[in-house]
C-alpha cells in the first residue's frame, strides 16, 4: 500500500497545475475561440451591425414582403450552411413582375401543399442584400420572432445578411444571446 500512497502524493503535486491549465483553456475558449454561428444583419451605410442571432447549421429563416406590383405576399426561405447562406426557395400565390413563371431542371416551380407556388432557388451565397422598401413591409422571421426591417433601418437603406463566427463571450456581449 505504501507505494500507492507515495504515487498518489506525486500525482497530487501535479493536480493544481493541471486544474489551472484546464481552467485557463476554458477561459481562452470562452473569450477567444469563435465557435458560435451567428446570422448578422448589417446596415450598409454606415456599416453597422443592427441585429444578430445565434444559429445552428442547416437552420432556416425567412424574409417576407409585399410584391410591389401585384401587392401579394412573397416568402423567401434561407438556410445557414457553414459560414454561407443558401437561398432555398420562394413562395408566392400569384405571378408578378420579376417572379419566376417557368421551371428549369435546376429550379423547379411547383404548387405546394398550401396551394402557393414554390420556386426552388437552391443557390449558395456569401451574403444577401435587401433594399428596405417604403410599402413592402419587409419582415425577418427568425426563431419564432417577426422583426420588421423598418425597426432596423429606414426605408431606402440597404440591409446585408451574412453569417460569421464569434466566441461565446463576444456573442453574449454583442447582444446575440438568444437561441
Amino acid at each position: 500500500m505504501k507505494p500507492f500512497v507515495e504515487g498518489s502524493a506525486k500525482l497530487s503535486r501535479y493536480m493544481p497545475g493541471t486544474v489551472i491549465a484546464l481552467l485557463a483553456l476554458g477561459i481562452i475558449t470562452f473569450f477567444l475561440l469563435p465557435t458560435e454561428t451567428i446570422l448578422f444583419v448589417e446596415k450598409v451605410k454606415p456599416h453597422r451591425i443592427v441585429f444578430c442571432a445565434r444559429m445552428n447549421d442547416k437552420e432556416e429563416w425567412m424574409i417576407s414582403y409585399i410584391h410591389s406590383v401585384n401587392r401579394r405576399p412573397v416568402y423567401d426561405y434561407l438556410r445557414i450552411e457553414g459560414t454561407m447562406l443558401r437561398i432555398v426557395r420562394s413562395s408566392y400565390d400569384t405571378f408578378g413582375a420579376g417572379m419566376p413563371e417557368t421551371s428549369t431542371a435546376e429550379n423547379p416551380l411547383y404548387v405546394g401543399p398550401d396551394g402557393r407556388l414554390e420556386y426552388t432557388v437552391n443557390r449558395l451565397v456569401l451574403d444577401v442584400a435587401v433594399f428596405v422598401g417604403r410599402v413592402a413591409d419587409h419582415t425577418l422571421h427568425i426563431k419564432g420572432k417577426k422583426i420588421p426591417f423598418i425597426s432596423l433601418a429606414c426605408p431606402g437603406e440597404t440591409l446585408r445578411f451574412f453569417v460569421g463566427k464569434r466566441s461565446w463571450y463576444q456573442t453574449i456581449k454583442g447582444g446575440c444571446a438568444w437561441k
